[in-house]
């Protein structure tokens, strides 16, 4: 595939290897090099000529992007490698070809909605703050919030030395000793909907995404994945 010079973080991403901001990680690490020296600083600009190695290993750009929804169970981490050899959700997507990594996460106990590709362009798109994709979640919670707490939970709560920002909580059914709700976010800072949970004193159960921007999981069963049609990666795009 040709290409126009462009900075070498923007390379990496477009090759598949992670979003924008993770091969800015990858180069600050010492981890890239170009025609043979080792890169560290931002800016650097490339063309095909150059050679570009990752982790000793050549890189090139992906010829053809693909999007892939995938309903995680729980655990299975959402990274490409575990230094506990745990299982990643990569081991779910058998039969892909193209190296793909998740958009965002979902933590090991968390179930759900998850996206994989290999176009750096829509990671960064779909993860960068300012875009504010919202994230619909099911929550089952310990106990009954009260009104509130529902109300503190909208309006943002302190955790980790930060307020987090404006979000929905809609009480879906009341059980004997708990409480199923659908919860609005669209930061998505580790495992904040349960810090948030517990700040209000309602620990999650358990905690399963159902969409994300727009895109719904509907009925793909747990452990499944299927490719994203284009008029759902259209509607990612312009969310």
């Amino acid at each position: 595939m040709t290409m126009q010079e462009m900075r070498l973080q923007k390379y990496l991403a477009q090759c598949g290897l992670a979003s924008r901001r993770k091969a800015e990680e990858l180069i600050k690490q010492g981890r890239v090099s170009v025609n043979g020296i080792k890169v560290s600083e931002m800016g650097l600009k490339i063309s095909e000529r150059d050679i570009v190695l990752v982790d000793g290993k050549k890189t090139a750009l992906e010829a053809k992007k693909i999007y892939i929804m995938l309903n995680k169970p729980c655990g299975y981490i959402t990274s490409a490698k575990d230094q506990f050899s745990r299982k990643t959700v990569l081991d779910l997507v058998e039969g892909v070809e193209e190296r793909v990594y998740p958009v965002g996460r979902l933590d090991y106990d968390t179930s759900g909605l998850l996206i994989l590709t290999n176009d750096g362009e829509f990671t960064n798109r779909m993860t960068h703050p300012r875009h504010e994709t919202n994230k619909v979640y099911i929550a089952e919670v310990k106990g009954r919030p009260d009104s509130q707490d529902l109300s503190s939970f909208e309006k943002g709560l302190s955790i980790d030395n930060y307020i987090t920002a404006p979000a929905k909580i809609k009480i879906m059914e009341k059980k004997a000793d708990s409480t199923v709700a659908e919860i609005i976010i669209h930061e998505g800072r580790n495992r904040q909907i349960r810090k948030m949970c517990s700040a209000i004193g309602h620990p999650v159960i358990s905690l399963k995404r159902i969409a994300i921007g727009g895109l719904k999981l509907g009925e793909l069963p747990e452990g499944q994945w299927r490719y994203l049609t284009d008029a759902e990666i259209d509607l990612l795009r312009t969310h």
